[in-house]
């Protein structure tokens, strides 16, 4: 067997058992232990994920993500020793300044979660617009799905609005969100700084936050997959090493002008630090702070594509014909 194919089957394996550890041993200890060693929990996770990610960025070693597998559950037996008696002063105190820390950067978080949704809408933009180059069979076939996810987008905003706009206030804010985004699709489309994919994805990510706003928890397992499981982040860390490693390069090598791109590299370096902080807070929010949490994340990532469509360069005639054809 091809030693470099053993060796990445056995580093993606590496990287998602600490992924699935993470999601399990963080609500496993609020559960059955306590806020404060949840807390704990997550500051070692944090500290561990820091130490990670600066090393990644000394050595670059794929070893690492293989070397930090059985970290995870140490850590784990070290916060369930802590608290089986009497937590010490000095970390009852360290963990309570933690959750503090993890509260007072919640409107960071929800910027990486809206970073991290169009990036993934911009990744699957860019495949895209590579794919409808090839020819004109494949621009058909993407504008009758993209067609199709729009249509599914506006449905689902219909059915979601009866709960998700209960009162006056959710009901102005799901009009100016679904207004800002007509508008600035309008824009990007007449500027040719957007192409279906791209548009069609944040229709979708518009409509699944707005019928969470409305969604009824009645069960903790369904309110953990669809409130609590920071999906866009988990998506922006399978594709953050192919953008960072490309730089948004274009086919004829010239570096694409989206200020996303500057922050790749970090978000790239510490991807594990920003999952485990942005995880822990949402675990910690109740309900009404989720609905706030959506409409927060649903805002910003508006307001950070239009951001995105004016300062992006103008794409050439050419390759830019289908996006609007």
């Amino acid at each position: 067997m091809n030693p470099w194919l053993l060796w990445s089957a056995l580093s993606h394996t590496a990287r998602l058992s600490t992924a699935l550890q993470i999601l399990l041993f963080l609500p496993l200890t609020l559960a059955t232990l306590s806020t404060q060693a949840f807390l704990l929990l997550s500051l070692l996770l944090s500290i561990h994920s820091l130490i990670h990610g600066t090393l990644i960025l000394l050595w670059g070693s794929n070893a690492l993500s293989i070397m930090q597998v059985p970290m995870h559950p140490f850590l784990l037996l070290v916060t369930f020793n802590a608290f089986s008696q009497s937590a010490q002063p000095w970390l009852a105190t360290a963990v309570y300044w933690w959750g503090k820390l993890l509260t007072f950067c919640g409107p960071s978080y929800v910027a990486m979660e809206g970073l991290s949704s169009l990036l993934f809408a911009q990744k699957a933009g860019q495949i895209g617009r590579g794919i409808a180059d090839e020819a004109e069979s494949y621009q058909f076939v993407i504008l009758i799905v993209t067609a199709a996810a729009f249509v599914a987008a506006a449905w689902w905003v219909v059915i979601a609005y009866p709960a998700a706009a209960a009162s006056p206030l959710s009901s102005t804010l799901l009009g100016v969100a679904l207004t800002a985004f007509l508008f600035l699709v309008l824009i990007g489309f007449r500027l040719r700084r957007t192409n279906v994919v791209e548009a069609s994805l944040l229709a979708l990510f518009l409509a699944y936050n707005v019928w969470l706003c409305g969604f009824d928890q009645t069960s903790q397992l369904v309110n953990f997959i669809t409130n609590t499981l920071p999906k866009p982040v988990l998506l922006a860390s399978r594709i953050l090493p192919t953008i960072g490693a490309d730089n948004w390069e274009s086919d004829q090598g010239e570096i694409d002008g989206r200020p996303t791109s500057i922050m790749t590299r970090i978000l790239l370096t510490y991807r594990q630090l920003i999952f485990v902080m942005v995880y822990s807070h949402l675990l910690l929010l109740d309900p009404s702070s989720q609905v706030w949490w959506r409409w927060a994340n649903i805002m910003f990532t508006l307001f950070l594509w239009a951001v995105e469509l004016v300062v992006s360069p103008d794409g050439d005639d050419d390759s830019a014909k289908w996006k609007i054809d």
